[in-house]
């Protein structure tokens, strides 16, 4: 599943730079997740970074976005062919 950033969000701006899809950017309101990019960070780290930063716990899974963590993989591969990963 991808995560979702609910109405209990205070933007306190500390889950954008912890995305390392570039997922989380600044909503109308609040702090938003795209569901397109969101890999849960399946494939960077062992467990979401902007829920483990979150002082609210305002991050929970989304259940409009049901995804295996084979899917996540995937869509991580998906989100990072092409992306050169050694520096030239």
């Amino acid at each position: 599943m991808a995560l979702m950033i609910t109405q209990d969000c205070i933007n306190c701006d500390v889950c954008e730079p912890e995305c390392p899809n570039g997922a989380i950017s600044q909503g109308a309101e609040i702090y938003v997740i795209d569901p397109r990019l969101c890999t849960e960070c399946v494939g960077h780290f062992d467990t979401p970074q902007c829920v483990e930063v979150c002082p609210v716990d305002c991050i929970p899974l989304n259940p409009d976005y049901v995804e295996t963590r084979e899917q996540l993989q995937q869509k991580y591969i998906n989100l990072t062919a092409g992306k050169d990963t050694v520096s030239s």
